[in-house]
């Protein structure tokens, strides 16, 4: 088969290199070089860093549709998409079959942020479903799904490692069985569907009045990027690691510190401060921030 494979992040990396292993890939598409901060490089993609390494053919166009002369002149077989960033046009659905590692398991939390979400919303398990790309947004019919087990402590670093290797091996299973002619798609169940929504500014501040198990699910569903914050002395002081505390609370809020231990109150429970970070310096255990770091 003629692959081709579009994708731009680190969750996309294993795939490649697993698909370039045992099919080869002929054609990458990943997103253009973005401006460093200070604007003085350029920097690129995982996804072309990795191509490049494997001397693969690599395309960044701004707009999908200015490759699409260039693509109908590859027939391709199969197109193989991991957190692309851009919509895949219509016309390039026609040309061949395009399949998405998709990170839940469908059709739970389809979008943008399916694996921060669901570990937001306390989920058992997450997973990663290998699915046929249609029109509507995450909605094709699965070939194939795997799930992985995830508590209120599971971190988004963590799990999105973890799901990037479950792809990896998941995606190659799938492409065995396209080449064998030998699969089924399964529609999905519509009326179960779910959205995962981008992560907001918003989505980062702690709300203290929320139940203690939820306040520990979202801080770890942000770490370790973009991190979980909360004000303090007009400081945005970033947590990224937490843990349930048995003390009761009386009021939202309220910092309660014992033997070099940081205790913040939420709606029903406190809990425990772990990692912390100052604005402009590094993550801190909670024992050395204390020693340099006054609370009224």
């Amino acid at each position: 088969m003629k692959i081709a494979f579009m994708g731009t992040p680190n969750f996309a990396v294993p795939a490649l290199e697993k698909i370039n292993e045992i099919f080869k890939i002929d054609t990458v598409f990943t997103q253009p070089p973005q401006k460093s901060k200070r604007g003085m490089k350029e920097l690129i993609s995982p996804i072309h860093e990795i191509s490049n390494k494997l001397n693969l053919n690599v395309r960044t166009p701004n707009h999908l549709n200015d490759e699409l002369e260039f693509f109908k002149s590859k027939k391709f077989n199969l197109v193989v998409v991991a957190a692309y960033g851009q919509i895949i046009p219509d016309d390039f659905l026609k040309e061949c079959l395009f399949i998405n590692i998709h990170a839940s398991l469908l059709p739970s939390w389809r979008g943008a942020a399916p694996i921060q979400r669901s570990l937001m919303n306390k989920d058992k398990s997450t997973g990663i479903s290998i699915m046929k790309i249609e029109k509507e947004l995450d909605s094709g019919p699965v070939l194939l799904t795997q799930s992985l087990p995830i508590t209120i402590y599971s971190k988004h670093g963590d799990i999105e490692k973890k799901l990037a290797h479950i792809g990896s091996e998941l995606i190659v299973k799938a492409i065995e069985k396209i080449n064998e002619n030998n699969y089924e798609f399964k529609e999905q169940n519509h009326n179960l569907k779910t959205y995962a929504k981008k992560i907001t500014k918003e989505d980062e501040k702690i709300i203290w009045n929320m139940e203690a198990e939820s306040v520990v699910a979202r801080i770890h569903a942000l770490a370790p990027n973009p991190g979980s914050y909360f004000d303090y002395n007009n400081e945005k002081l970033k947590i990224f690691e937490c843990k349930l505390s048995d003390k009761i609370a009386e009021k939202p809020g309220h910092i309660h510190i014992v033997d070099e231990r940081l205790f913040i109150a939420c709606k029903d429970k406190y809990i425990e401060i772990l990692v912390i970070q100052k604005p402009g310096k590094n993550k801190q255990k909670i024992k050395e921030f204390l020693k340099g770091y006054k609370f009224n």
